[in-house]
């Protein structure tokens, strides 16, 4: 997998990474093609999964980097870790507030942003793509990382990351087709509202790869800043989510807690 992407400029690596989590997101929809419903404890638990990966992807694959490389290029590590991770919330707060979207089980009264006459499945897709923003950015930042050619940035880490969200975008895929198809949405038309959640990745991937290479000074606060934005989703929107079934709390918080070991053996085992 290293030796074929190495052969790709760094823009193109970000592409073909974000291709393969985008891929994984429509893989989660497909679900929509053998089943009506997931079962509710699976379906918390899967999410509970994807928010373990998050939180592992945000400190593993972006902030401990962001912050070596802080100290490699000069600058001070503490402030640039601090300055990116909290500006990367602030980023996530403001979309959060302005883009309209509906959480996953609430009605169309409940959703937020500025107040829109869209229909529910809109809302719903929009939810999904505000969490991809940050990761599709992760992927193309981690890419362009490495191309800086700075010790803490590996083409290993970089795919390690590409392949945590991955695997953290199929319960969101399934998330957004699933509650269509139940509510009585067609097959087809679920699973492309389901995959078109992810389709911003691979957007946002290029721009991440891009920004980093042409401004690599601030290349540790653009990793740190990720992070940021990664640990608002998990804590505004996938664990809330993910354990709003009280029954299920305690598999949910192991299933979150197997999510993050599976990133933290990916990061080290490949970076």
């Amino acid at each position: 997998m290293i030796d074929f992407l190495q052969q790709f400029s760094p823009i193109t690596q970000a592409l073909i990474a974000t291709l393969f989590t985008w891929l994984l997101t429509a893989a989660g929809a497909a679900l929509v093609f053998g089943t009506k419903s997931v079962n509710p404890k699976l379906m918390d638990s899967l999410l509970g999964f994807a928010a373990g990966v998050m939180i592992a992807a945000s400190f593993w694959s972006l902030l401990a980097p962001g912050i070596e490389m802080a100290e490699q290029m000069g600058f001070s590590p503490w402030l640039t870790a601090a300055i990116g991770f909290l500006g990367g919330g602030a980023f996530m707060r403001v979309t959060d507030r302005l883009l309209p979207h509906l959480h996953r089980g609430l009605e169309i009264k409940n959703s937020e942003g500025i107040k829109t006459s869209w229909q529910r499945s809109t809302l719903l897709v929009l939810a999904i793509t505000l969490h991809n923003i940050p990761e599709g950015l992760a992927v193309g930042v981690g890419f362009g990382a490495v191309a800086a050619g700075l010790p803490s940035a590996t083409m290993g880490g970089a795919i390690a990351l590409a392949i945590g969200i991955g695997l953290q975008n199929f319960p969101e895929g399934t998330a957004v087709s699933m509650p269509l198809r139940r509510e009585g949405m067609g097959r087809m038309k679920s699973f492309f509202m389901g995959q078109a959640s992810g389709m911003v990745e691979p957007v946002a991937g290029v721009i991440g790869a891009a920004f980093v290479l042409y401004m690599q000074s601030v290349l540790p606060y653009a990793l740190c800043f990720a992070s940021g934005a990664m640990i608002f989703v998990v804590v505004e929107e996938l664990i809330p989510e993910s354990q709003s079934n009280k029954k299920y709390i305690d598999v949910v918080t192991m299933a979150t807690m197997g999510g993050f070991t599976v990133m933290m053996i990916l990061d080290v085992a490949l970076g």
